[in-house]
């Protein structure tokens, strides 16, 4: 049997090949790295994490990433096992260790018998004979791929800034000023309650952070004036230019916390680190992705309590990255309309997170083999979150709102992108709910529907391949 060729080990990429092999069908993965590196990278493992290592909330009942994650689990996610295997305490979130977790993925996938993995890249399209491509070279997509595929559409490549934000040293930060608690006390998947380092602010230290965060050096990018930025990742330094109090209603809000060396007094804002490996050694800045030059970094950082003495193991960043205009490109299978054997998945096609980026690479990898296996079966419905990816990426839910390009921007999963459903009744008496109940139990209705939904989509598929 001809492979499938899937060009990006990323997580979309690791993720279509596993599901492609588990298929039944040969796989031959290509991965640049580390032969040639990018802007955000730090090794040339498979699924390497390059930002927040949290793939957030695991709350299948009223949260839409909590759904995707049920189904992706359901659907034999190697990504998501691997994820579970290598958690770590975050609240409400399912965060990993990111290196247990990347050399997981990277250990099943290289151990699979029908993968074999290809070191190198692919620069330009790939070759006639690859009649079966899944491009998952995400959105830092080496130039000369990058170029060859703006030539075949006729398209220039849509583009965002994406930041990092720093990780700190544990052992670095004063405890004698921080402390341990998740917002509100709500215990995460591994049943851990006070999973967050918790660092307060007096209204004068915020004054003052906000003053020096406006006043230090920031990486400029003048040769791409006029790309936005992901607005699910905003640099601190561009929230806290949208208004004063922006940041202490965001990534540093103070509500849900006690200070537990003061509990009288209530902080003025809080900042939040949450582990970041499973030694428990590294903490990483929660929301403080940033644009700050290096120097920079330290001395602003330094003025929030308990990180006078802050270490970093790594500083912030920020990086340009590339996606197509997937509504106009790509058909409802994830092909390109103008060359059919080449499949995208992952963040170039317009999706954003790591959960976000591995779904799509997950569907991109059966619907190739289906297509390899001579079967045609449909991508899973609309009313999964999973589905509702693939129809936002694809263009069903901007076909009546606006055709032109730039009403396609990358996009996290949400409850708005599915389609709608009737208010549900309260279960106790039987009338409509309303305020804050009413939108809890709107979610819990799409959550079940869903649920439902891929079950039935679930049953018209195949058993995976004997290995």
């Amino acid at each position: 049997m001809r492979p499938i060729h899937v060009i990006g080990g990323g997580l979309a990429g690791s993720e279509a090949a596993w599901q492609a092999a588990e298929a039944g069908v040969p796989v031959v993965l290509h991965e640049m790295r580390p032969l040639r590196g990018t802007p955000a990278h730090r090794t040339g493992r498979l699924a390497e994490l390059v930002c927040s290592n949290s793939f957030r909330s695991d709350d299948s009942a009223a949260n839409a990433v909590g759904v995707l994650h049920r189904e992706m689990r359901a659907m034999g996610s190697l990504v998501m096992l691997s994820a579970d295997a290598h958690q770590v305490p975050a609240g409400g979130a399912l965060a990993v260790d990111r290196d247990g977790f990347s050399s997981a993925v990277e250990a099943a996938v290289l151990s699979h018998p029908r993968v074999t993995l290809e070191r190198g890249e692919i620069a330009g399209l790939p070759p006639e004979d690859w009649d079966n491509v899944i491009v998952a070279t995400g959105p830092l997509t080496s130039p000369a791929l990058a170029e060859a595929i703006g030539a075949l559409t006729g398209e220039g490549s849509l583009a965002f800034f994406d930041a990092i934000a720093p990780i700190v040293y544990r052992d670095s930060i004063d405890m004698d000023v921080a402390w341990m608690q998740s917002r509100y006390d709500k215990e995460g998947p591994a049943g851990d309650a006070a999973a967050y380092v918790n660092c307060p602010m007096s209204r004068d230290r915020y004054e003052a952070f906000v003053d020096a965060l406006m006043a230090a050096e920031k990486t400029e990018f003048r040769e791409f004036e006029g790309t936005p930025y992901f607005d699910g990742c905003l640099p601190i330094e561009v929230m806290a230019e949208r208004g004063r109090e922006t940041l202490r209603h965001g990534p540093m809000k103070p509500f849900g916390l006690t200070n537990a060396h003061a509990p009288a007094v209530k902080p003025y804002a809080v900042v939040q680190l949450r582990q970041d490996n499973a030694l428990g050694t590294l903490f990483n800045m929660v929301g403080f992705q940033t644009k700050l030059k290096y120097g920079e970094q330290g001395k602003v950082f330094r003025i929030i309590p308990g990180l006078e003495k802050a270490e970093f193991a790594r500083l912030g960043g920020i990086h340009r990255n590339t996606y197509l205009n997937s509504p106009k490109l790509l058909d409802g299978r994830l092909r390109l309309k103008r060359a059919p054997r080449l499949r995208f998945a992952g963040q170039i096609t317009g999706c954003e997170g790591y959960v976000e980026s591995a779904a799509v690479g997950l569907v991109a990898g059966r619907l190739a083999a289906d297509e390899r296996l001579g079967r045609d079966l449909a991508p899973p419905p609309a009313t999964t979150a999973i589905g509702a990816l693939i129809n936002h990426i694809t263009g069903g839910h901007i076909e009546s709102i606006d055709a032109g390009p730039r009403s396609f921007q990358p996009m996290n999963v949400n409850f708005g992108l599915f389609p709608p459903i009737a208010d549900p009744m309260a279960e106790a008496t039987g009338k409509r709910s309303r305020g804050p109940e009413r939108g809890i139990a709107r979610k819990r209705a799409l959550s079940a529907r869903a649920q439902t939904d891929l079950a039935e989509w679930l049953a018209g598929k195949r058993e995976p391949a004997p290995r």
